[in-house]
């Protein structure tokens, strides 16, 4: 096997299996402290929802592809091939929506007498209300996926077609080719629009909740502004990340529109950035969440608790 395709494909593997086994991480401590009859604060729901996104998009994405660069093809029949384009559309759109959303509910928190007092995210019936209506949204918004989507007819790949490996996404056109790149692009730059405002929002309260409390010897109030300073920059991290592999992306995918046949390359990088949000915002949910980290470690004490009990 080529020495290329065995460095694509470990890649591809390594970064699959490591975010779905954290994104797992996050979604199974959650789980737990609901089990245990502990109220999920709106924070907790929104990267409890962040977090299975992320696991559909390395399931529908990640995993085809490591069996693509693998030569482990046709696997999955035509119906299947619109299912799996259509649920990662979905779950993509929804990957910058929902971090879009945990930006601006940072945002309401923090800013004190907030102008955006008509948002009530910090309420669950609203927050749940928001969360419902963008996975309505997006899935009308892709619904015309599967009507583009089938099996690889041949070994050639027509001109203006996105070519997945496991499935091809057909355009009868390059307008169509270039209207649907386009398209996708604006709504994804909107979002992260919102969530760079929202982040420049939040440093600016901090900075000037700073300057307030600098001359304050009130251990309360310097204890509030470490915990908001914290929650705030755990946010600003993943806006941070998104954006970055955003920025990758996009570059990679306005090139693919110009031209009319995309090399196998081009495409696997794509692929593997645009995957990478998905991958490593798990692990830094992780690191910085103590309530996870808590939880991680009561499992671990059990754990070892069963292990010493079976041994005796």
């Amino acid at each position: 096997m080529d020495l290329c395709i065995i460095i694509k494909g470990v890649s591809f593997l390594l970064q699959t299996s490591i975010g779905i086994i954290s994104n797992c991480i996050i979604l199974l401590s959650y789980a737990s402290v609901l089990c245990s009859k502990c109220k999920l604060l709106p924070v907790d729901i929104i990267l409890s929802h962040l977090a299975f996104v992320n696991m559909m998009v390395l399931l529908t994405r990640g995993v085809p592809q490591t069996m693509t660069v693998f030569g482990i093809n046709h696997v999955l029949n035509d119906f299947y091939c619109k299912a799996v384009v259509y649920i990662y559309r979905i779950v993509r759109a929804l990957s910058v929506c929902v971090t879009c959303l945990l930006s601006v509910l940072q945002a309401v928190t923090i800013i004190p007498n907030s102008r955006w007092f008509f948002v009530k995210l910090k309420d669950i019936r609203y927050l749940s209300l928001s969360l419902v209506s963008i996975w309505v949204l997006n899935m009308a918004v892709c619904i015309a996926a599967p009507f583009f989507s089938a099996l690889p007819k041949n070994d050639s790949v027509p001109r203006f077609t996105l070519n997945l490996g496991f499935c091809c996404v057909y355009f009868p056109n390059q307008v169509s080719y270039i209207i649907n790149g386009f398209a996708v692009s604006a709504r994804d730059f909107a979002f992260v629009a919102i969530m760079v405002y929202s982040s420049f929002l939040i440093l600016r309260t901090l900075y000037r909740h700073r300057k307030k409390v600098q001359g304050i010897r009130s251990q309360k109030a310097n204890q509030n502004l470490a915990a908001e300073s914290k929650a705030a920059q755990d946010v600003l991290r993943l806006v941070m990340l998104y954006v970055i592999f955003f920025g990758i992306d996009n570059i990679i995918w306005i090139y693919m529109l110009t031209v009319a046949q995309v090399p196998s390359t081009i495409t696997d990088m794509r692929v593997f950035f645009s995957s990478s949000y998905a991958s490593l915002s798990p692990i830094l949910i992780i690191i910085s969440n103590r309530k996870i980290q808590n939880n991680i470690k009561c499992a671990m004490r059990q754990k070892t608790v069963e292990i010493y009990v079976c041994q005796i």
